[in-house]
C-alpha cells in the first residue's frame, strides 16, 4: 500500500477578509473572489480533505486515518488527526482573536484540542503587520483598554516580510494583517474566539460574533514573547531550516537544488510545495511534485528520493 506520496485535494474556505491570490499563487480553481483559506491537508470534520491518487482516491483523509493506520506508523489509531496545514490569503484584515489550549478545549467545549499554530510567510505587501500579543499587566488592564476601545495602546503589532516565521501558541492575542498570504500549520481544531473585528459588517450588513468572556478566559496574561533558533542543517542537496520544535509538532523550511534523500525518521511527513517543480521517487513509482502540491509522505513508503528545485514546508508530529 502507497509506495507513493498520498496527494490531496485543498478544501477552501470563503472568509470576508479573503481574496483571490490562492489562485494567482498557486493556481487553484477558488470558489470566489473572497476566498480566505485553503485546507490542504486536513482531516478535520469541517473540511476533510480527499486523497486524489492510489487505491484509496476519493476517499476522505479522515476515514483513511482511521481505516488504514498503518500509512501513518501505527497499529491502530486511537486518537483524531493531529494537525491541519491552510493556506490563508488575508486581503482585508482578520478578526484580533485567541485560541485555547487542550485543557480549555476538552474541559469547557467537550472537543479533543485546543489551537496552538505558526505561520510561514510566503508572500506579504510592503510595510505589512500582524497582531501578535497585548500589552497589558493584567487582566483588569486588559480589560479596561478592551472597555474605552484603546485598541492601539493594547495591541502589539510587528512588521513582517516573506519568508518570516511566526509561532502562535495558545492563548497569544493574534491576527494576519492586510495583504499577507501564509502557510498555518496546528493542531487539527477549529475554535476561534474573536476579540475585536474592526466593527465591519458582512453582504447582510451584520457584524460578526465576538466572543469577549471566552477569549478573556483563555488568553495569556501578561503576554509571553516565544523566541525560536532556527536550526539549519545541509544535506546533499538539501538545505533544511527547523522553524519550530514543540509540543504539537516539527516543522522545516527544505529548499532542494538537485537530487536528496531524505531517510523517513518519523511515522509520516506532511508535505506543500511553495516553489518549484521537481520529481519524489521510489523504487515502484516517480510522482512529479510542483508548487501548490500537498502530499503526505508515508510509513509505508520505503526508499525514495527528491530531486528539483523545490521549496517546501514539512511538518510532523
Amino acid at each position: 500500500m502507497y509506495k507513493e506520496p498520498v496527494f490531496l485535494k485543498p478544501v477552501f474556505q470563503e472568509r470576508i477578509w479573503g481574496g483571490g491570490k490562492l489562485q494567482e499563487l498557486f493556481n487553484y480553481d477558488i470558489p470566489s473572489q473572497t476566498t480566505g483559506e485553503a485546507w490542504v491537508i486536513s482531516a478535520h470534520e469541517n473540511g476533510p480533505s480527499i486523497i486524489m491518487n492510489g487505491e484509496l482516491e476519493g476517499k476522505k483523509l479522515s476515514d483513511v486515518w482511521w481505516k488504514y493506520p498503518q500509512l501513518f506508523g501505527f497499529d491502530i489509531t486511537d486518537r483524531e488527526f493531529p494537525l491541519l496545514v491552510k493556506i490563508l490569503d488575508a486581503h482585508d484584515q482578520l478578526s484580533v482573536q485567541v485560541h485555547p489550549d487542550d485543557h480549555y478545549a476538552d474541559d469547557s467545549i467537550h472537543k479533543s484540542c485546543g489551537k496552538t499554530e505558526c505561520w510561514y510567510i510566503l508572500d506579504c505587501e510592503e510595510d505589512a503587520e500582524i497582531i501578535i500579543g497585548h500589552q497589558a499587566q493584567s487582566r483588569d488592564e486588559f480589560q479596561q483598554l478592551v472597555a474605552c476601545g484603546e485598541w492601539s495602546k493594547l495591541f502589539q503589532s510587528l512588521k513582517v516580510k516573506k519568508g518570516d516565521f511566526v509561532y502562535v501558541p495558545s492563548g497569544t492575542v493574534h491576527s494576519i494583517g492586510k495583504g499577507i498570504v501564509i502557510l498555518e500549520t496546528q493542531q487539527s481544531s477549529d475554535i476561534t474566539f474573536r476579540l475585536y473585528d474592526y466593527d465591519r459588517v458582512d453582504h447582510e450588513g451584520k457584524k460578526r460574533e465576538l466572543h469577549l468572556e471566552q477569549a478573556m478566559a483563555v488568553l495569556t496574561c501578561p503576554h509571553k514573547q516565544v523566541i525560536q533558533d532556527n536550526l539549519k542543517e545541509s544535506m546533499n542537496n538539501l538545505e533544511s531550516t527547523r522553524l519550530i520544535e514543540g509540543e504539537y509538532f516539527t516543522v522545516y523550511h527544505w529548499k532542494l537544488g538537485g537530487r536528496a534523500e531524505v531517510p523517513l525518521t518519523t511515522g509520516f511527513l506532511l508535505v506543500s510545495v511553495i516553489n518549484g517543480m521537481g520529481q519524489l521517487v521510489t523504487k515502484e513509482s516517480v510522482s512529479t511534485v510542483k508548487k501548490g502540491d500537498n502530499f503526505i509522505v508515508p510509513a509505508t513508503i520505503g526508499d525514495y528520493f527528491i530531486d528539483g528545485d523545490l521549496e517546501m514546508i514539512v511538518s510532523h508530529t
